[in-house]
């Protein structure tokens, strides 16, 4: 009969060293030991055999679900996980078809301005933004001002709508000259 060397063991009856070489003997044994080997008489001097553990007594218990319990939960969850596959497979879904309206729609919204002017529309993309509405016009316009103070005696033209205001006017050499090279027209105010 082999039993389980799972004992408790007895501090109690340690006193010499042999003692203590005996119980690391016995504790090199494999997981059981048999009444028949030579050290069980050895093991069973030091050790409590049968041990039998004490029962855990505590404020706490542990609850325990019936086979049911757990099949109801398990249940339950798959068919809350499902809801949400389903329920986000018809998000893609209507995303896609309104994304598919909005592209068919846009194809012949294009047929019907080729029908009215000879050609298809111009389109901008700019990466994945569709800029077909953008318009440029030429009425907009705007100019760049620098003044250096209140009393300017007259400013360059650069082009395109820049002007730079000063309090005096150069001389005629560098008007001459920067008109020349660089394209700045001297104005008086």
């Amino acid at each position: 009969m082999t039993e389980r060397l799972n004992h408790k063991l007895d501090t109690s009856k340690l006193k010499t060293i042999k003692d203590i070489k005996n119980v690391f003997d016995t504790m090199g044994l494999i997981a059981s030991l048999g009444e028949d080997d030579e050290r069980y008489e050895i093991a069973k001097e030091y050790f409590t055999i049968p041990y039998v553990a004490p029962e855990l007594k505590g404020t706490f218990q542990l609850l325990r679900k019936s086979l049911e319990e757990i099949t109801q939960e398990l249940e339950e969850k798959f068919e809350k996980l499902i809801g949400d596959v389903e329920y986000k497979f018809a998000q893609l879904k209507y995303h896609q078809e309104y994304r598919y309206d909005q592209k068919f729609d846009r194809i012949i919204d294009n047929f019907e301005y080729a029908k009215e002017h000879g050609q298809f529309p111009v389109t901008l993309t700019v990466g994945n933004l569709y800029c077909s509405n953008v318009g440029v016009s030429s009425a907009v316009a705007w100019n760049t001002e620098y003044r250096i103070g209140t009393n300017e005696v007259g400013y360059w033209d650069i082009k395109p709508n820049i002007k730079v205001y000063l309090k005096k006017k150069p001389n005629r050499v560098v008007r001459y000259f920067t008109k020349l090279l660089l394209d700045f027209t001297w104005k008086d105010k």
